[in-house]
């Protein structure tokens, strides 16, 4: 499972939530203590607003200890919106493409989770794609794929029932290829205005998701693990909710895709 953090407030040098805190993202790639496994190697990627509409995007292959330029990056840069990734593969191989956080237009967007049998329905979730968006298909994941879903699914207009839409599609694929549904998410995603997180899975095994207020930047963090356990008031999101954070607060709400949506009311 993949690492990830996210901010949203006053401008902070990058490096004060991704490389300088004890447990930081940086440590996480290497020291992972909440998920499957420790190690996150596979990649790592960074995507920031400025003055631009359209965010900055720096992805490479190597682990994120051993990238100097990284580190560079992160204690020159100030931003007031920003996603960090660090990866660990579940399926596709180990490319810049298939680095996170992955964008389009204005959007970026992370993934953390894993898609149950992947591969016998990631043909019929591709076609599906209107042109359009299937154009924009650079790599092989399935992370990259539920973006490009999202899109297709209304994102510019409607974060969340996109989100579960997406979802939807991948559910009933599993379905119609006889497979029983297995998704475990959580993404962190934005438009450079407001940022917005979903922790979900089929099973009770949410992957995990905590916020808290960032002191030093007036602004809040969203994080797969805590990166200061010590100084921060970390708050564990619940599994089923879709976050979003603005620059007024934050709102949490329940979270489900449309066709468990439509069953829990029969």
């Amino acid at each position: 499972m993949c690492r990830w953090a996210a901010y949203l407030g006053e401008s902070v040098f990058l490096e004060d939530i991704l490389t300088a805190p004890c447990h930081s993202l940086i440590a996480q790639s290497h020291c992972a203590q909440e998920a499957k496994s420790p190690t996150n190697g596979d990649g790592f990627g960074l995507a920031w607003y400025g003055d631009r509409p359209e965010p900055g995007l720096y992805r490479d292959i190597l682990p994120a200890w051993s990238d100097p330029n990284l580190k560079s990056l992160c204690r020159q840069i100030k931003s007031g919106l920003f996603l960090a990734h660090v990866r660990a593969s579940t399926g596709g191989a180990t490319s810049r493409m298939n680095c996170h956080p992955f964008i389009s237009d204005r959007w970026s967007f992370m993934h953390n989770g894993q898609i149950g049998g992947f591969e016998k329905i990631r043909r019929t979730l591709e076609n599906s794609l209107s042109d359009a968006v299937f154009d924009q298909r650079e790599g092989t994941t399935d992370s990259e794929l539920f973006f490009l879903l999202m899109i297709d699914e209304g994102l510019a207009t409607d974060p969340q029932g996109a989100v579960a839409r997406a979802t939807s599609r991948m559910l009933d694929a599993s379905r119609r290829v006889g497979l029983e549904p297995v998704l475990k998410l959580t993404a962190a995603f934005s438009d450079g205005q407001a940022l917005h997180a979903v922790r979900y899975a089929t099973d009770a095994h949410a992957p995990t998701l905590y916020t808290s207020v960032f002191r030093k930047g007036g602004g809040r963090c969203i994080v797969s693990e805590p990166f200061d356990r010590e100084g921060g008031d970390w708050q564990a999101i619940p599994p089923s909710s879709f976050v979003t954070i603005t620059s007024d607060g934050m709102a949490i709400r329940p979270f489900a895709p449309a066709s468990a949506r439509l069953a829990l009311a029969v």
